[in-house]
């Protein structure tokens, strides 16, 4: 009877690892299996520079490890309805999802977006891409410096027009910033998109462009870009300074990185990170990039995380200041 036991335990322990195993996420040894695809959700349409460059990203990571990668767009609601669903996927290393600044980090910051999920509810992958923020004028305006601007605005507080994308996008951050630095006081209209916030700029309804260097508009003759805000000059503006080259410690801009779902496994973490990083190391991709206008910017999940938290960190300051505002 003792040894009926015994084996009957032996064979309970073996089911009970059977289930185990195949109810546990996929281990690395085995992943990605190559006739199953990876869904890589944009919380953006189709068509725009998010868009286009998480799927530079997708083509070059089936390169890299061997299987399809297919975009799958889910717009809506500021990114929100996309980063409820990635932080809601099965962490199985089959779905991750774009994450961009601000919104990946506004909505949860702001109690009236009621999100359910924060920077916890992610394991981050890498991060892809800075498209630094932008001040510009019309070429002919009659501010010529960073600092012609900041002191108009300085004399006649919430006359000086400033364009955003909208409430909680990256311009509107980095004119509170601004001004919470300086002292000036802009006007900001917000506008839906950069298109028509070129336009009602040199239709001279509004002075002040804040755009991103990624902007295509602002690289011709028609605009004068006075500073960037970022840690170095841009290639696409050699000759425009920084922020802090000119005297203001700003940094700001739009961010576009990965995720995938809280609990996938490391190994597959460090898997789809290490092939992101790989994409980005070649040529191709440095030429498309380029092409478009946006500045790579590789960070690995360690680096990515720490971005996260400073970027976050900020934006805790300032979402009260855009409280004020409302």
């Amino acid at each position: 009877m003792a040894r009926y036991r015994f084996h009957s335990r032996i064979v309970s322990f073996f089911c009970v690892l059977v289930v185990f195993i195949l109810l546990s996420p996929a281990s690395a040894a085995e992943y990605p299996q190559k006739d199953k695809a990876i869904q890589l959700m944009v919380h953006w349409s189709a068509g725009g520079s998010s868009d286009t460059g998480a799927r530079l990203m997708a083509s070059g990571m089936e390169k890299e490890i061997g299987t399809s990668v297919l975009v799958v767009n889910k717009p809506g609601a500021g990114g929100q309805i996309g980063y409820t669903a990635l932080s809601q996927a099965k962490p199985d290393g089959y779905t991750i999802g774009s994450t961009n600044f601000p919104s990946a980090i506004s909505s949860y910051l702001d109690p009236g977006r009621k999100a359910t999920y924060n920077r916890q509810s992610f394991e981050l992958l890498a991060l892809h891409v800075v498209d630094p923020g932008i001040i510009a004028v019309k070429a002919d305006s009659p501010y010529k410096t960073l600092q012609d601007v900041i002191n108009a605005a300085k004399a006649a507080p919430k006359k000086l027009r400033v364009n955003t994308t909208g409430i909680q996008t990256d311009e509107h951050f980095a004119t509170l910033w601004l001004e919470q630095l300086t002292g000036a006081q802009l006007a900001r209209v917000h506008l839906k998109g950069s298109a028509p916030s070129v336009t009602a700029v040199l239709g001279g309804k509004i002075e002040v462009y804040c755009g991103n260097v990624g902007d295509p508009q602002v690289r011709g003759s028609e605009f004068r870009v006075l500073g960037v805000l970022d840690y170095e000059r841009s290639p696409f503006f050699p000759n425009v300074k920084t922020f802090e080259e000119q005297g203001y410690k700003i940094y700001f801009g739009s961010s576009r990185g990965f995720a995938a779902p809280a609990g996938t496994p490391k190994e597959i973490v460090n898997i789809l990170s290490k092939a992101m990083g790989n994409v980005t190391k070649t040529e191709d991709h440095k030429q498309k990039m380029l092409n478009m206008g946006l500045t790579l910017r590789y960070m690995d999940p360690a680096g990515y995380k720490k971005y996260w938290d400073e970027f976050e960190a900020k934006l805790r300051e300032l979402m009260p200041l855009i409280h004020k505002e409302s």
